[in-house]
């Protein structure tokens, strides 16, 4: 008689802390995904060089805590609220195109040799090494299964992949993600057009111009008067380069402008790790300067200070 007594009882008790789990996952869920933009207000906003948000492209995805340049990587970053992610590409030996940094395999997976010397078969036997260099259960993926997985979520940066492009705009073209995607090269407008005119009006292109070259406000004229890119990234190791004033006015003429707080010669010592200890020291100072791109190998903290002065959603 206990016995059926106390059956019914479980199973209630059972039943009630099962809907009350319900209830409690459902008050999370909005939080996690309050700070998810939109893809076409992220291209909105990264089309716009007067908007005040700023937009935060994550290095080689959240490398911090995924292998870098992994789909877990870059998941991170989506459901994070991360506007850009930056990837690096390579063609593998049967002409296939697959996430990596490095033309060689040594430092990122469990194998050793040139991306160029495997095929796509034999990296996919392979595992991804994490930030500490030990070895994951993440596999090397390849470009088009990046793109699916970001589609329709954020934008992405395709770098090292000027002398590829031709493949790596099919492969865009597949999977139907060319309208969120920016590529860049440090090269001249007549180079540019030279080498990759017929695709300046399909995908975004972003001159990268280092302001230690003497050439460098020539350059950044010749784009503004006869091209008007939908933004600048610029590189210095040194705050001597009077462009570095010019930000605001730049913007005002209908291009954003990006840079790398990544490590201290792409940036005159205004860096991530400098920022754990004092974000409004570094990136405040890029506010401040006029900054509103800003690709980070930190893209939590960014996002955190960002949002609490009122800058990204």
């Amino acid at each position: 008689m206990i016995k059926k007594i106390i059956k019914p009882l479980l199973l209630v008790v059972i039943m009630f802390q099962f809907q009350s789990c319900k209830k409690q996952v459902k008050n999370i869920e909005p939080s996690v995904s309050a700070n998810v933009q939109t893809l076409d207000k992220i291209i909105s906003n990264f089309k716009d060089s007067n908007r005040n948000d700023v937009i935060v492209v994550s290095h080689r995805g959240d490398w911090r805590n995924a292998p870098e340049n992994s789909l877990q990587a870059i998941q991170n970053c989506i459901d994070m609220g991360v506007d850009m992610v930056e990837i690096d590409i390579h063609k593998t030996k049967d002409g296939k195109l697959v996430l990596m940094h490095d033309k060689t395999i040594d430092r990122t997976t469990t194998g050793k040799g040139l991306v160029s010397e495997w095929t796509l078969d034999s990296l996919k036997t392979l595992f991804l090494r994490n930030g500490a260099n030990h070895p994951t259960h993440h596999k090397i993926p390849t470009l088009e299964e990046a793109m699916l997985l970001v589609k329709g979520k954020a934008m992405i940066n395709l770098d090292k992949c000027y002398d590829y492009f031709d493949d790596a705009y099919s492969v865009l073209v597949k999977t139907g993600t060319e309208g969120q995607v920016v590529i860049k090269g440090n090269v001249t407008l007549s180079q540019v057009k030279e080498e990759f005119g017929e695709y300046l009006d399909k995908v975004l292109f972003m001159p990268v111009v280092v302001l230690d070259n003497p050439e460098s406000e020539k350059i950044i004229t010749d784009y503004l008067e006869n091209f008007k890119p939908v933004a600048f990234e610029f590189v210095f190791k040194d705050e001597s380069s009077t462009v570095l004033n010019s930000f605001k006015s730049i913007r005002e003429r209908g291009s954003g402008i990006w840079v790398n707080s990544l490590w201290e010669s792409l940036n005159a010592g205004y860096e991530d790790d400098m920022a754990v200890i004092n974000p409004d020291s570094i990136y405040g100072w890029y506010v401040n300067k006029g900054v509103n791109i800003i690709q980070t190998d930190r893209p939590k903290l960014l996002l955190d200070y960002l949002r609490s002065k009122g800058l990204h959603n």
